[in-house]
């Protein structure tokens, strides 16, 4: 009676004939089959791989592989789209689900968020609760504010601009809504030096000593000189500070960091304030700062010069934080093919958002205009 071999066995007889290093009749020895059976098996498998040829497993492999990779690269737009919904709640990941469905099958979604198709098709048929409606328009409005505030607003000030729109919400849930829905802050930066004080002007005594508060406007100012890169050059920013209220009083730009520079800024600061005699006028050691004519003004108004110890960078902190700002808020985040489209920037930022709608913490959560219209 013949024996009966599985296909299994037939495989691995065959594969221990091929590659084992064996003669073929040690291989029938040990395996206990007919070398002529074993002969068969051999020419029978060859003859098989030549009929179907190696470019057959080739190809299937290659289609297992690109489908491999498509999904992969689904995989990842998706993730890309979603941001961080994956650590959020899972009413928010429904949310993406239903918002992309049109794009990807659910099932392919519902696996990437996490979640389960029958709990997103609950969640469908589920009303919206007031606390998520609430979510909704109070997100509404952080994004709102996150564009008119220059993406600058954190968690504390966008919670005191929502607050003082009438909306009763607290730091928690604006934290909660800015990161499940990645609002986020943008910052950037480039360096260039523009203090000179190797010169040989007078230098003045350090008046305020970093004591920069104020009991009311004009008492104390404070100027400095920085800088905006753009595709024609450097652009040169001098500004005037008001330490009371932080508001920016006077500001010159020009493509040369010249004494003119820092006197225009003044002049437009004299002229639209009028100060008293005796108010303090604080800077740096810069020569603009020092020059005769720089100087000869101060005299003409009757201001007390003050000046920052060398190479102290906190003795005049009040105008580093307005320049900090400013570069964070727009300089930084952008890039202007001409010196006029930065100057025209800059206007807009100063007179537009810092002076009549920025919130600084020192001032109460209050704007520099703000402060000094509650102050009057």
């Amino acid at each position: 009676m013949a024996t009966r071999y599985t296909d299994e066995f037939r495989r691995d007889a065959v594969r221990i004939a091929v590659t084992s290093g064996l003669t073929r009749p040690q291989v029938a020895s040990d395996l206990g089959v007919g070398l002529s059976t074993l002969n068969k098996w051999v020419q029978k498998h060859q003859h098989d791989d030549l009929m179907s040829g190696p470019h057959e497993d080739v190809e299937k492999e290659n289609a297992r592989l690109r489908k491999e990779v498509r999904l992969l690269r689904e995989e990842r737009e998706v993730l890309k789209k979603a941001g961080n919904l994956l650590c959020g709640p899972k009413p928010m990941r429904f949310a993406f689900v239903d918002a992309w469905k049109e794009v990807w099958p659910v099932k392919f979604l519902c696996r990437i968020m996490q979640v389960t198709s029958r709990g997103f098709r609950a969640w469908r048929s589920r009303p919206m609760s007031r606390r998520q409606r609430d979510d909704m328009v109070i997100l509404a409005h952080i994004r709102e504010q996150h564009r008119l505030s220059l993406q600058t607003y954190g968690r504390p000030r966008m919670t005191e601009e929502l607050q003082e729109l009438g909306l009763q919400v607290g730091h928690r849930r604006v934290g909660r809504l800015m990161r499940e829905n990645d609002i986020k802050i943008i910052r950037s930066q480039k360096y260039k030096a523009t203090t000179d004080s190797n010169h040989t002007f007078n230098i003045a005594p350090n008046l305020l000593d970093q004591n920069f508060s104020a009991d009311g406007p004009n008492q104390k100012w404070a100027g400095d000189i920085s800088y905006i890169w753009t595709s024609e050059g450097w652009l040169y920013l001098a500004v005037i500070l008001d330490l009371y209220s932080r508001r920016v009083i006077g500001w010159a730009v020009s493509n040369r960091m010249k004494r003119d520079l820092a006197i225009r800024a003044l002049d437009m600061a004299v002229a639209l304030r009028q100060p008293p005699k005796g108010c303090i006028h604080h800077t740096d050691r810069g020569s603009q700062y020092c020059s005769h004519d720089y100087q000869k003004r101060l005299s003409e108004h009757g201001f007390k010069v003050s000046m920052s110890g060398k190479g102290n960078c906190y003795d005049n902190s009040m105008v580093e934080t307005f320049f900090k700002s400013i570069k964070a808020e727009l300089i930084w985040r952008n890039r202007w093919e001409t010196r006029r489209q930065a100057e025209g920037a800059i206007f807009q930022y100063i007179n537009g958002f810092y002076n009549p709608r920025r919130r600084h913490s020192s001032l109460g959560g209050k704007s520099p205009l703000a402060f000094e219209r509650k102050a009057a």
